[in-house]
């Protein structure tokens, strides 16, 4: 083997450096004990994920950092981060029995609605922040989940540096702009590259509203990551998902993975509570002159074709950018902006599109009303 092979880390070499780690609770080392639930290597870079539960996670805070410092100082490593997660696989039923069903998390939230996108770099995050700001500036008690694993945005949008506080094994979510915030962000440094496979994320999501103190809330909103994955599958199935939201420019390309998105929710049966047009159009701050950069309604044609709600346009404005950089949502910073009043129209929207679905649900399907 060449010298420059022997300085690669693997999976299978940290594994072993890791026995050096031991678990307080069996006198094992963490490996033996079964705790290494998976290690992913990149180019340098390492991730960890170490098992645990509820009643043990601020004794393994410790055990994680141990863990760190020894991924740190094996050859070829250049940064080394370990997460705390509590997926471990459910024991099998016996055979002739039915798995048991596990319990829909966040019970004590009235409405959880998904902001999706079939694609990235459509302003997906940045609509769902300034979305949650304006439900919590009309009175709602809104939290805001980024279950973005691998891009997690909000610290930024936000303005928030710090990490969660812990009292007994629940995370207390930060607060900002009148709502709580939730982002695996919090946890990690910015630079720090997410690379885990979906078990790992689809953990990470399931302790983020599991395991955080989100208390009763009237809405959550939850910024999806781009495409149709593992996250989208976790939301549909542990959380009793009032609706979904399809964030769209209105370019066709766009609008293409916009319409997988729709069928997506529609397969796992969450309601599509209807698209929104992002960077509809530009105007020029200086003379006013209106420029359809990635063309204009392509998501309102859209949604009449698929038969969802068209929630609104968003014009595409200096303004949202540099709000969202500084930390203010633009709602917040420049409510009366074009911007402010769009996304504070399309709140209004959602909440009466939540609040639709909670009386289909109490009266046990739709009902006909003739005007």
């Amino acid at each position: 083997m060449s010298e420059a092979g022997a300085d690669t880390p693997t999976p299978e070499s940290l594994r072993e450096a890791l026995r050096a780690v031991p678990d307080p609770a069996s006198g094992k080392d963490i490996v033996t004990a079964g705790l290494i639930e998976g290690i992913e290597v990149r180019g340098g870079l390492v991730q960890a994920a170490l098992l645990t539960d509820r009643s043990r996670a601020r004794a393994m805070e410790q055990v994680a950092r141990m863990a760190e410092q020894v991924l740190a100082r094996q050859p070829g490593v250049k940064n080394a981060t370990v997460v705390l997660t509590g997926s471990k696989p459910a024991p099998q039923p016996a055979r002739g029995q039915h798995a048991p069903k596990q319990p829909k998390l966040l019970p004590d939230v009235r409405a959880i609605v998904a902001i999706a996108s079939g694609k990235g770099g459509v302003g997906k995050s940045t609509v769902a922040v300034n979305l949650a700001v304006a439900l919590a500036q009309r009175g709602s008690s809104v939290g805001l989940l980024d279950a973005d694993i691998y891009g997690p945005s909000l610290p930024r949008m936000l303005g928030l540096s710090r990490k969660p506080d812990v009292v007994g094994d629940r995370m207390i979510p930060l607060l900002a702009w009148g709502l709580k915030a939730m982002s695996i962000g919090f946890l990690v440094e910015e630079e720090t590259p997410m690379i885990w496979r979906g078990p790992m994320v689809m953990g990470a999501l399931e302790q983020m509203m599991g395991q955080v103190e989100w208390g009763a809330l009237d809405i959550l909103i939850v910024d999806m990551p781009p495409g149709t994955g593992d996250a989208q599958l976790t939301m549909a199935q542990r959380v009793a998902l009032t609706g979904a939201v399809i964030v769209s420019t209105p370019q066709d390309i766009a609008l293409l993975d916009a319409r997988r998105g729709v069928r997506m929710f529609e397969r796992t049966r969450v309601p599509v509570l209807g698209l929104i047009e992002n960077m509809s159009f530009f105007c020029c701050p200086g003379c006013g002159h209106r420029s359809d950069i990635f063309g204009h309604g392509g998501a309102r044609l859209e949604a009449q074709r698929l038969g969802v709600p068209f929630l609104g346009e968003v014009p595409l404005l200096l303004d949202v950018r540099a709000a969202s950089d500084a930390g203010t949502p633009v709602v917040a910073a420049s409510p009366s902006s074009a911007a402010g009043q769009a996304f504070d129209s399309i709140a209004g929207r959602v909440w009466d599109a939540v609040e639709g679905r909670r009386v289909v649900r109490s009266s046990g399907g739709p009902r006909i009303v003739v005007e």
